[in-house]
């Protein structure tokens, strides 16, 4: 802070102390005559003004700390802000689900998603089945394949927690292969975080977690195979283990069948490939990004039955599987969300 001094202008007029002559003159002057006084008064030699020196000690310490702590308030608040721009969107890929300590780790996203992937089990007239389903919303809301509950009598879901309940259809689509449900009497679920598809690039890391042949809560982990491919698959009733128990749900790729006829209708969309593990019972699970966003809803995997695969072999996962890239699911959303079935 600069501060401004007056100078001292003030002078006081020095009186003579001289004795007083009577009579005669000196130096020219009458006697008893005073010499008449200088212009102005002689200037007495005055002291050099002190120089304000700075504050140091607990003022200048104080004012330290008041820049210091301004500075960093001001970063804070930017850090603030940055990070709730960066999580307004409910479906941004620099959303971070895991912690930053367990990031990357499978071992994270899975202790991190799990609580978001339910066990769906249909009845059916042919009977029961098994897929798996994504919550979507705390009150229950899941999102999972067409095919889990095509034609099923009752729908029960248990959470990752152990806890079971009766769930009602609210809208389907079998043309996307998509179906959404809403749990009876739930709230406080842990909603999964819907990422993007659209960026998603050939060698990414990726997890899966489903209930493959009804082992709830199963993890498995690879990479994205291939982008785009188009995935046939059947838009009638019926349920992946009593149509094919050995291969899963029947699907086409490339003109050509696997598990089974996937019948006279059907229905074509574009999907991810990945090699991790997926089985009968992963439909309608999720494929998920390391960083813990929901990317795509794994829908079809070849699984050759004992006759294809050799006497010594059972069925089971050959790295094939494809899976609803989740940007399809989220513009599917709205229409599954108003009731429609289709």
């Amino acid at each position: 802070m600069t501060e401004t001094f007056r100078p001292s202008g003030e002078y006081h007029q020095q009186q003579s102390s001289a004795p007083v002559h009577h009579g005669g003159t000196q130096g020219g002057y009458a006697h008893g005559a005073y010499p008449p006084p200088p212009a102005f008064a002689p200037e007495e030699p005055q002291a050099p003004a002190p120089r304000r020196r700075r504050a140091k000690g607990p003022v200048a310490l104080l004012a330290a700390v008041a820049i210091a702590a301004a500075a960093v308030g001001g970063g804070t608040a930017y850090a603030v802000q940055t990070l709730t721009d960066r999580d307004s969107g409910t479906t941004a890929t620099s959303t971070d689900v895991v912690p930053t300590s367990k990031k990357g780790t499978v071992a994270g996203v899975a202790e991190a998603v799990s609580p978001s992937i339910v066990e769906i089990s249909a009845t059916t007239g042919q009977g029961k089945s098994t897929g798996s389903g994504v919550i979507t919303k705390s009150d229950g809301e899941i999102i999972t394949n067409n095919h889990v509950i095509a034609g099923a009598s009752s729908i029960k879901v248990q959470t990752n927690d152990g806890k079971t309940y009766d769930a009602e259809v609210v809208g389907t689509d079998s043309k996307k292969d998509l179906a959404l449900l809403q749990l009876k009497d739930a709230s406080g679920l842990k909603a999964a975080t819907l990422g993007n598809s659209d960026n998603i690039k050939v060698g990414d890391e990726v997890v899966a977690i489903g209930s493959p042949e009804g082992l709830t809560g199963t993890v498995t982990s690879g990479i994205i195979s291939a982008l785009d491919r188009d995935v046939t698959v059947s838009t009638g009733d019926g349920q992946e283990q009593p149509q094919n128990p050995q291969g899963g749900w029947p699907f086409e790729f490339d003109g050509r069948q696997f598990n089974g006829d996937t019948g006279s209708s059907k229905t074509t969309y574009k999907a991810l490939q990945t090699d991790a593990s997926l089985n009968p019972g992963n439909s309608g699970g999720a494929l998920i990004d390391m960083n813990g966003n929901i990317i795509g809803i794994n829908s079809a995997m070849y699984s050759p039955s004992s006759s294809q695969a050799g006497a010594d072999s059972g069925s089971g996962s050959v790295g094939l599987g494809f899976a609803i890239p989740i940007d399809t699911v989220k513009d599917d959303l709205g229409k599954l969300r108003s009731g429609s079935k289709t």
